[in-house]
């Protein structure tokens, strides 16, 4: 006798609204309405007479039964994907695809893709910079390229460099801070935090010892590009974090408001999925982007030498 399974569309809705805690967020991955999401799990729940989520006005959380369940359909779908990838010559020639932050994407990765393309000009890469949870290899990444003080159990994670926050500011907005000696004060800067930043101005000041400096005083911005882009108008001092704010050091749209630089406890991190070592272009990808890490970790080593 076959086994009876649940609706696959409803599985498919649990494991996205599980891994994500949230209908909203499962319906973007799945490009459906919160509320098809919503109804799929209520008809799943009635077709295994369990109840998987518990609902809120908050939100959503996994009840006992559900976190146990979503275990198996997790692994599931895993396993369906690998054996789709492992059929000869499924979508032998399909991109190369990355998940990573938009503002390392535009200020670190872009940059430096036309030295891939033009070594492996064949090769495509589709770069997904969406705020979403990755799952491998149910979501189809080959790569993503993550923050994290440490990598995570479950993937194989390679380390690529780490940041060095440095406050910056415009040139103008830098003659504006200096006293009667020339010299520059923080102290009366508008500082510009990034809220999402796991690591932001209070880290960089009990780093260095700064004093008469507020760490919670000034503007207030979503992401590192916005602050940024504020530094740039004239809106204050930002934290800048190198390598994604070497362009504008280089071309003299920013400019460091002082000289102590700090090493992030964070670090840039290469995950990589499950079949990553079986496509020679992932392969080839993976050494070129690690080459690429590596030799920006020496140019740092280098500047860092040269700051002292």
């Amino acid at each position: 006798m076959p086994l009876r399974l649940p609706p696959l569309p409803a599985l498919r809705f649990f494991e996205a609204a599980g891994r994500h805690q949230s209908f909203k967020l499962a319906a973007a991955e799945l490009n459906v309405t919160p509320s098809a999401v919503s109804h799929g799990i209520v008809g799943l729940e009635e077709a295994l007479g369990v109840e998987l989520f518990v609902r809120e006005p908050r939100g959503i959380s996994l009840t006992a039964t559900g976190a146990d369940y979503l275990s198996y359909v997790s692994e599931a779908f895993s396993l369906i994907a690998i054996g789709t990838q492992r059929l000869p010559n499924h979508r032998a020639n399909r991109p190369i695809a990355l998940s990573c932050a938009p503002t390392f994407a535009s200020r670190w990765l872009l940059p430096r893709l036309p030295l891939f393309r033009a070594r492996w000009p064949k090769v495509n890469v589709t770069v997904d910079t969406s705020h979403r949870q990755v799952g491998f290899p149910v979501d189809g990444f080959d790569f993503a390229i993550r923050l994290s003080r440490a990598p995570v159990a479950g993937s194989a994670w390679t380390r690529l460099f780490g940041e060095q926050l440095v406050p910056v500011c415009s040139p103008g907005y830098l003659e504006s801070l200096r006293d009667v000696q020339g010299t520059p004060l923080l102290s009366n800067a508008t500082l510009i935090h990034v809220n999402a930043a796991s690591e932001d101005w209070q880290t960089w000041l009990e780093a260095t010892g700064a004093e008469h400096v507020d760490p919670d005083a000034g503007l207030r911005v979503d992401t590192i590009q916005l602050a940024f882009e504020a530094a740039s108008m004239g809106l204050g001092v930002a934290l800048g974090r190198r390598p994604l704010v070497n362009r504008d050091l280089e071309s003299g749209a920013l400019v460091q408001a002082a000289f102590n630089t700090v090493n992030s406890a964070t670090a840039y991190w290469l995950v990589s999925a499950e079949n990553a070592d079986r496509r020679p272009e992932l392969l080839d990808f993976r050494q070129w982007i690690l080459a690429e890490a590596a030799q920006f970790s020496c140019d740092t080593s280098v500047d860092a030498a040269a700051a002292q």
